[in-house]
């Protein structure tokens, strides 16, 4: 893993991305227990010009990795042995996880990952059964902020949502 989070903070610098933010189970081992997952979900944060093109492609993404010889396989590309899929920042909540990413110590290197509130906020978003009970698992975590959570629920219009998926309050 150390080696793929080396090949996305070179993604950034060499400026294929403007920046990325690690979701998913991976990310929620930074704040919880560990999670089953098959891969690792990033976020990529794509330039303005490429934002603002009338389809929104992950080319440069995908062609940057084969260049470096990471071959894609189906929705995934293999960076040093772990399955990743990118996923553009596709609307208001998950831009703003992205842009307050934290920088994360994983071994020698630094990832950029989602907030803990940010990723149940997602997780209530998205709404599939794993999410559930994911949100279940997390929310005794001893460094959920439930003021943040509950602020950016009712920023992005998601409380009935939290509501369904987690069957508590923020």
């Amino acid at each position: 893993m150390e080696k793929t989070i080396r090949v996305l903070n070179a993604m950034k610098a060499d400026g294929v991305i403007a920046d990325y933010a690690i979701a998913g189970a991976i990310a929620a081992t930074f704040w919880a227990e560990p999670l089953t997952t098959y891969d690792l979900d990033v976020f990529v944060v794509l330039s303005p010009a490429e934002m603002s093109k009338p389809v929104l492609t992950l080319d440069k993404v995908y062609s940057y990795l084969a260049k470096k010889g990471h071959k894609a396989k189906a929705e995934h590309v293999d960076i040093e042995g772990i399955p990743v899929q990118f996923l553009p920042v596709y609307d208001a909540l998950v831009a703003e996880a992205a842009a307050e990413a934290l920088n994360l110590k994983y071994g020698h290197e630094t990832a950029r990952v989602v907030g803990l509130e940010h990723l149940l906020a997602i997780m209530a978003s998205v709404g599939r059964p794993k999410d559930k009970t994911r949100i279940a698992q997390m929310l005794g975590s001893a460094r959920l902020d439930r003021k943040r959570l509950a602020d950016i629920l009712c920023r992005h219009g998601l409380l009935k949502k939290w509501r369904a998926a987690a069957g508590t309050k923020p």
